[in-house]
């Protein structure tokens, strides 16, 4: 009776050990498995494009002509031009003076400009938005100025007209008259 019992729990051992080894094999094959899966995907193999390219049919060549048209456009979407004149005259503070401001059409960008004196940073004029090929001719001030002669910075401030993101600013001085 003992030795049955004996053989029992040796038994019983030799099952749990199998339990034991088949279980750490199941993980090492799924350890295994999951490496080989990360490895397989993650491995990116190298493209030859003459391998998928199809031979040419109705594609044809540029012109020299035609790529530099392309490049001018480029070219020209990059530059920028302010137009403004160098003097405004005001009869007095509250009244319309000839401040002339123009945004020229061949521009690519809206602006908007805004214009300090110099003296003290104080700003007197703000335009709003303008796009390529706007002006203004005739504005008011937004401060009272005593009689006399304010030199003044304008900033034209530059925007993407998609995004409406300043892109740059350039500035030009200007003088303000104010006669009484």
């Amino acid at each position: 009776m003992v030795e049955e019992v004996v053989e029992e729990v040796v038994e019983e051992e030799k099952k749990k050990k199998k339990r034991w080894l088949l279980l750490l094999l199941f993980l090492l094959a799924l350890v295994l498995g999951g490496g080989y899966y990360l490895w397989s995907h993650s491995s990116s193999q190298p493209l030859i494009a003459g391998d998928y390219l199809p031979n040419i049919k109705d594609a044809k060549k540029m012109s020299d002509q035609e790529i530099k048209a392309i490049e001018q456009q480029a070219v020209d979407a990059s530059k920028f031009n302010m137009v403004i004149k160098p003097q405004a005259i005001f009869e007095n503070s509250q009244a319309e003076g000839s401040l002339y401001i123009q945004n020229p059409a061949t521009n690519a960008y809206p602006i908007d400009v805004v214009i300090h004196l110099d003296e003290t940073q104080e700003q007197v004029y703000a335009s709003g938005g303008m796009a390529p090929g706007f002006e203004i001719n005739g504005a008011k001030l937004e401060k009272e100025l005593a009689p006399g002669s304010y030199p003044a910075t304008a900033t034209f401030n530059i925007y993407d007209e998609s995004s409406q993101e300043k892109r740059g600013q350039v500035q030009a001085g200007l003088t303000l008259e104010v006669n009484s």
